[in-house]
C-alpha cells in the first residue's frame, strides 16, 4: 500500500498557484516512520536560505523500534530541487502574500517526495465562495446521478 500524507488544511487556507515536486533528505528512521504514515504537515512551510530549500516544522514521529538511532521529530529537512526551481520559488516568495507550503508527502518508487505549492492566502470571503461553489457542484453531481438512473 502506498503511503500518501496530505495537507488538507492548505487547500482550504490558500490559493495554490503553482506546484513543484521535490525530493527530501531523510535519515533511515525517518523513512521508516514515513512509510508507516506518521507525518504531520499542518504547520509546515518551506524557506529558502542561501540558495537551498528547507522544510520547516514538519513533524515526522519517531520510529518506535529505532531506539538510540532515532531522529528528532521536528527539525529542518533539506529539499532537493533544481537551482532554477529554487530561484523561481525564492522570487515568488519575495512577492507580498506568497508562501511555499508542503501539500503532500508520498513515495515515488523508493524515493520520498514532497509536493510543494506556491500559495497565496485566502480571505474569509474567498473561503465562503469556495464553500458555496463546492455545494453547488455537489448538488449538480447528485442531480446528474439521479437523472442517469
Amino acid at each position: 500500500m502506498a503511503t500518501h500524507i496530505e495537507n488538507r488544511r492548505a487547500r482550504h487556507e490558500y490559493f495554490i498557484l503553482e506546484t513543484f515536486e521535490a525530493g527530501i533528505q531523510l535519515c533511515g528512521t525517518e523513512v521508516k516512520s514515513l512509510r508507516e504514515g506518521k507525518c504531520q504537515l499542518l504547520d509546515a512551510f518551506v524557506a529558502i536560505d542561501k540558495g537551498q530549500a528547507w522544510l520547516n516544522n514538519a513533524r515526522i514521529d519517531e520510529y518506535m523500534p529505532g531506539n538510540r538511532w532515532n531522529h528528532k521529530a521536528i527539525h529542518p529537512r533539506k529539499l532537493l530541487l533544481h537551482a532554477k526551481e529554487i530561484e523561481q520559488m525564492a522570487r515568488s516568495i519575495d512577492r507580498k502574500g506568497m508562501t511555499a507550503i508542503p501539500l503532500e508527502v508520498y513515495f515515488k518508487g523508493s524515493w520520498a517526495k514532497v509536493k510543494v505549492g506556491l500559495c497565496k492566502g485566502k480571505g474569509e470571503y474567498d473561503k465562503r465562495q469556495t464553500k458555496i461553489a463546492n455545494e453547488h457542484k455537489r448538488e449538480m453531481d447528485r442531480a446528474m446521478k439521479k437523472a442517469l438512473r
